[in-house]
């Protein structure tokens, strides 16, 4: 499986909690369609099937990066993600 660049999955895990945070604020069609898109794009980047696998992975996955980046070049700080 091809492993997704960490500065392009931190990006879509941080659009995702502003888009779901914003549909807990006020649900909308457009809110609902960019979540919605968001969701799959995370999926089909991490090769799982549920948003929440998506985020465990990635969580894992940028955590794994951050180590390996202390051998190497930095990296963004570690993620947190919110619950």
């Amino acid at each position: 499986m091809l492993k997704p660049h960490p500065v392009i999955l931190r990006d879509l895990v941080k659009q995702y909690e502003v888009f779901r945070d914003r549909e807990s604020e006020r649900s909308s069609h457009e809110i609902r369609r960019q979540l919605a898109d968001l969701s799959y794009t995370l999926c089909v980047s991490t090769g799982t099937r549920t948003v929440e696998a998506a985020l465990a992975f990635a969580a894992r996955q940028l955590d794994a990066d951050l180590a390996e980046a202390a051998h190497g070049q930095p990296l963004p700080a570690p993620l947190q993600l919110a619950s």
